[in-house]
């Protein structure tokens, strides 16, 4: 990557940062109280009517599906209402002019999208610590799964904010599509309790295999093999990527 290129990259990424950053009482406090809430909810007062999970306590099986819950849904927001808003106040025009590819914008946007959805992963992974002893079975699949996950969602912002028309348009999908797959995606119970015809229907929900990795990496118990939630995640990645690729290139919802 040429100075000028790294230059670009480093501006958005440090803009993106600083938006968040700048504003930490909206954007990072609030995921951290509610899932503070679902601490206490459902792993202190209805997990210990439950009982053990795969030979853990019910509120260790929880914790990585909520962390991962706050990273998917922070990623797409910050990227989400970032882009629309650049969009809607015509600043984005002034990346489309100057000379800077359609890859670092990108990546530019993401990254901030990532930065996000990372420190509030790490801020609910500290205050879960306070509920309950959480145990790492690999730090690797971790770390690949959360950036993975992270990146994945940004570049669904990304998509999101590029078709929006409104403000309206950018919480659309997170209330109708992205909080029920996610519910739906292991959160808060195994697959193996549910009977095999919704065993097979809940692992056509992407969110199954993330969540499952990711809990993999802290208890090393998973519903669906790792290979296969890597494989999703690349899947979707490339697959989003080349679509915002296209569609930023084309000036899709860009230009008037």
């Amino acid at each position: 990557m040429s100075q000028l290129y790294w230059v670009a990259l480093k501006s958005i990424w440090m803009k993106e940062i600083n938006r968040f950053g700048r504003i930490w009482v909206q954007t990072l406090v609030p995921p951290v109280i509610t899932m503070s809430l679902y601490f206490v909810i459902f792993g202190n007062l209805i997990g210990s009517r439950i009982g053990d999970m795969h030979g853990f306590s019910y509120m260790q099986f929880i914790v990585p599906g909520l962390i991962m819950m706050s990273v998917i849904t922070n990623s797409y927001a910050n990227v989400a209402s970032s882009f629309f808003s650049a969009k809607f106040q015509r600043n984005i025009e002034e990346l489309l002019v100057a000379p800077v590819p359609t890859h670092v914008v990108i990546a530019g946007y993401v990254g901030g999208g990532v930065a996000r959805g990372i420190c509030v992963g790490i801020l609910v992974t500290v205050i879960s610590m306070f509920f309950v002893h959480l145990t790492i079975h690999s730090w690797w699949v971790i770390a690949l799964t959360l950036l993975l996950t992270a990146i994945l969602f940004s570049l669904g912002g990304l998509l999101n904010a590029v078709f929006a028309t409104t403000f309206d348009d950018i919480s659309l999908i997170p209330t109708f599509v992205l909080t029920p797959l996610t519910y739906l995606g292991g959160v808060f119970y195994s697959l193996t309790l549910l009977p095999p015809f919704w065993q097979a229907v809940s692992k056509l929900n992407p969110i199954v295999y993330m969540i499952s990795g990711f809990r993999y990496g802290f208890l090393g118990i998973s519903d669906v093999p790792l290979v296969f939630t890597l494989g999703v995640l690349v899947a979707f990645i490339v697959a989003f990527y080349l679509l915002a690729w296209y569609l930023i290139e084309r000036g899709r919802g860009l230009r008037t």
